[in-house]
């Protein structure tokens, strides 16, 4: 099971993109609006992949990353701002199964 933490300033975009994430058998979704509560489940969590979505500013993103890395200097950390659900599976699954940070 892969645990993917969301995060995103839109609490319905996030909602959205966490159940389309869970409906992947072997995907388990996370989100969160709050940079702090996402650092405390990151910790917490056995995630494989964080996911940006829209809405967080470039400085905000900047920290977030820097902080990630600082907890889990391996962890994959992709860019999704929109595109339809196949485009979001297509970019989970290329970054989990290569390994590559996308964005």
């Amino acid at each position: 099971m892969e645990n993917i933490l969301v995060i995103s300033r839109h609490p319905e975009i996030l909602g959205v993109v966490v159940r389309l994430i869970n409906q992947q058998p072997d995907w388990n979704a996370i989100g969160t609006c709050i940079d702090q509560e996402a650092l405390q489940i990151f910790q917490q969590g056995n995630i494989s992949l964080v996911l940006l979505g829209n809405g967080i500013l470039p400085e905000e993103e900047e920290q977030l990353r820097a902080d990630l890395l600082v907890i889990n200097p391996a962890v994959l950390i992709i860019q999704h701002y929109g595109g339809g659900s196949g485009l979001l599976v297509c970019e989970i699954r290329q970054a989990l199964e290569h390994k590559v940070i996308i964005g």
